[in-house]
């Protein structure tokens, strides 16, 4: 191993950001390895070895290691005093006694061996460093391009590796074609056994978020809040925002300019409908956001269960409850409350049709309560008249027995 192949070795470890000592120190354990594959069988001391290896020059010797013992049983692993002492007079009892017994052809081993080290490291460095630079951008967005489509699956190339988007993560009206250039919300960053495993999709409620984010330095800045996002990706989203500056309209902020900074949104997530309602702590108001662009007359919270019974106009009905539900589906995920709409006659009809049970409980009541009081009171009558017969008759008796 010459000093030519030191240098460029140095100078990869450099650029690829490896421990020098963790590969030298690896290439030494493979040179130990090799040499007892390689020379077991000729060279007895090949099972208890160190190979060193100097790092300016290249230079590989092999010693075969002996603890200083009085009495040897095991010439492999053993060396007398005496024999320690003719070769060093420093060592003493249990040293570690090395001798050389590098073979001839070695060099040339060994060189192919650390070339394969090297480039094995490098490989495992390399995954490393993509997985590490992925990891950091996880929950993030990104721009990747079309690959190729397999087993339901579309491969995009993210730079540095490719990344996969799922069935589950694919919008159903979106057509993934060759070489187009797409916005990616990157789900989740594994470390696989043949390097980084990066899943990105398109449905999530989250590249909702970073598209606003990088459309409305509002957002980015802070001063306004996305609080939550209900998604049915390719078809309908809403998104409920709050401005921490009173002079800042959080609806106009995300909207933009004639409607600007949306629009880059929509056309980005291929013609999505997108509503933006203002966010409220009171859950009356934020829930009567939520259904625009339905009107809505009342809301009344049952916080305890998270349920909510709103009421609107005749006709209102159809667009707040939306196509097949999609509206007031949205609108509860956004708010978290279970949400139920009536129309305002439905409201009406309900409400009398309550105020006529009650009635009817209230006077069945009354009249159980009639019933109840005149069984009682002709009980008390039986119950006097037969008092005042035995009353009677006990006057009777007393006045005969007087006569």
């Amino acid at each position: 191993m010459n000093n030519e192949f030191i240098s460029a070795l140095k100078e990869i470890v450099n650029e690829k950001g490896i421990s020098e000592d963790l590969i030298f120190t690896t290439i030494e354990d493979a040179m130990v390895a090799a040499y007892k594959k390689n020379y077991a069988n000729t060279n007895t001391s090949a099972q208890n070895v160190r190979v060193g290896m100097n790092r300016e020059s290249g230079e590989i010797k092999v010693y075969s290691q002996k603890v200083v013992c009085d009495d040897v049983f095991d010439i492999v692993t053993e060396i007398s005093v005496d024999e320690a002492k003719e070769i060093s007079p420093k060592y003493q009892l249990d040293d570690i006694v090395e001798i050389e017994v590098t073979p001839r052809n070695f060099g040339r081993v060994a060189a192919q061996l650390a070339k394969q080290v090297v480039m094995q490291r490098m490989k495992e460095a390399e995954r490393n460093i993509v997985y590490n630079e992925y990891k950091g951008i996880e929950y993030d967005i990104i721009t990747g391009t079309i690959l190729r489509k397999d087993k339901g699956n579309v491969f995009v190339n993210l730079g540095k590796i490719e990344g996969i988007i799922g069935p589950n993560e694919q919008m159903c009206n979106e057509e993934y074609i060759f070489n187009e250039k797409l916005k990616l919300y990157i789900v989740e960053v594994k470390n696989g056994s043949k390097g980084a495993l990066i899943h990105v999709s398109r449905t999530h409620p989250g590249l909702v978020k970073r598209l606003f984010e990088l459309e409305v330095p509002e957002i980015y800045e802070g001063i306004v809040e996305i609080k939550s996002i209900s998604r049915e990706a390719g078809s309908r989203s809403k998104i409920a925002v709050y401005s921490n500056n009173e002079s800042v309209d959080p609806m106009g902020a995300c909207v933009g300019p004639k409607g600007a900074r949306v629009q880059k949104v929509v056309a980005e997530l291929k013609n999505e409908k997108i509503d933006i309602i203002k966010w409220s702590k009171s859950p009356e108001e934020f829930i009567s956001n939520a259904l625009s662009p339905a009107k809505v007359l009342r809301t009344t919270v049952n916080e305890n269960q998270k349920t909510a019974q709103v009421v609107v106009d005749d006709n209102q009905l159809s667009l707040a409850i939306g196509k097949e539900g999609q509206n007031v589906r949205l609108a509860a995920k956004l708010t978290n409350w279970k949400i139920d709409i009536k129309s305002k006659s439905q409201a009406e009809a309900l409400e009398e049709t309550l105020e006529e049970e009650k009635y009817n409980q209230e006077e069945k009541y009354n009249e159980e309560e009639n019933d109840d009081y005149e069984e009682k009171y002709n009980e008390e009558e039986n119950d006097n008249d037969e008092e005042f017969i035995v009353d009677a008759v006990e006057e009777i008796a007393d006045n005969v027995t007087e006569e």
